[in-house]
């Protein structure tokens, strides 16, 4: 095996197109999130990133032991996890955790046409599980209309638009889970967060909830510059690959 370079991390044609694509859908959901009217058109997508907060905390709490009772959606964007056991350790800051890593997933499979369509069912398989353990009207609608949009991207002209889905997504995710972070920690725009929770809970309050939402935020920018790095080497041949974005 060759030797890992510099150059293997230098966007190709299309990767740099995929780049130029991301950048483009984070200036439109910051416009987006910030003007009235429009705001209204991500609501359904927040509605799904606050679902693959809430699968997080779900998966790991069966993870460490737990049996989850239900997970629901707020229209608002709030959301909870109900769960009977289970480590909390793992279960509080695996909201921010997860969601950060569905996010990088996304866009790291979004560099690649046969890697979004795993990535694809992989939120197919998540949306399933969101809707088995939904006990309200919004969790079970959401997960309904995303499996419908993923199974209607990935009919159109075999595939072709769902690697923009995918990218999309994942960019929605991202953008959320770090804003979501900067709300919950340093805006305080909820009364006790997962952060202030997992605070009171480590070392009996030892470090504030400013300093572990500063680490998660941190976390989840290293994750995704990692997810883009990562794709960059992975998906270099892609320009010689008939499975392109264009």
């Amino acid at each position: 095996m060759a030797p890992i370079q510099s150059e293997d991390f230098k966007p190709t044609k299309s990767q740099t197109t995929t780049l130029v694509i991301i950048a483009i859908y984070f200036v439109v959901i910051l416009i987006f999130w910030n003007v009235k009217y429009l705001n209204t058109i991500l609501w359904p997508f927040k509605i799904f990133t606050v679902g693959l907060h809430e699968l997080s905390h779900a998966i790991a709490g069966k993870l460490t032991g737990a049996k989850i009772e239900s997970i629901k959606i707020d229209a608002d964007e709030g959301g909870s996890t109900v769960m009977r056991g289970g480590k909390r350790w793992a279960t509080l800051p695996a909201g921010y955790i997860g969601s950060s890593i569905f996010g990088a997933l996304m866009i790291f499979c979004g560099f690649n046409e046969q890697a979004s369509k795993i990535c694809a069912i992989v939120i197919g398989i998540s949306m399933i599980l969101l809707l088995w353990y939904a006990k309200n009207w919004i969790a079970r609608i959401i997960t309904v209309i995303f499996v419908g949009l993923i199974a209607l991207a990935w009919y159109l002209e075999g595939g072709k638009y769902l690697i923009y889905v995918v990218l999309f997504l994942g960019v929605m995710s991202c953008f959320y889970s770090l804003w979501d972070i900067v709300e919950d920690v340093v805006l305080h725009k909820i009364n006790e967060s997962d952060a202030s929770k997992f605070a009171k809970l480590f070392c009996h309050g030892c470090m504030p909830a400013q300093v572990w939402g500063f680490f998660w935020f941190i976390y989840s920018l290293i994750i995704l510059v990692l997810a883009i790095v990562l794709a960059l080497y992975t998906f270099r041949d892609r320009d010689n690959n008939p499975n392109t974005m264009f």
